[in-house]
């Protein structure tokens, strides 16, 4: 990874991280979801190509946080 794309991605990652916050008022306290679902909503095996930084960040929120408690 270039040092360009770095910065390019960690301001996107601390964007993330700020907008979390601000946020999470509006966030669940408990999971939507229940035991096991993200285990069906990721692959088996590891992509062979990368995904863009984007794609994961959409999959951290569409797939992990609906799983996070906040105690």
């Amino acid at each position: 990874m270039e040092t360009n794309e770095l910065r390019k991605y960690g301001r996107a990652t601390l964007d993330y991280l700020a907008d979390y916050l601000e946020n999470i008022k509006d966030r669940r306290v408990t999971p939507v979801v229940s035991p096991g679902w993200l285990k069906h909503q990721i692959p088996s095996e590891a992509p062979l190509e990368p995904e863009s930084f984007d794609d994961i960040l959409k999959d951290v929120e569409e797939k992990i946080m609906p799983g996070v408690s906040y105690t």
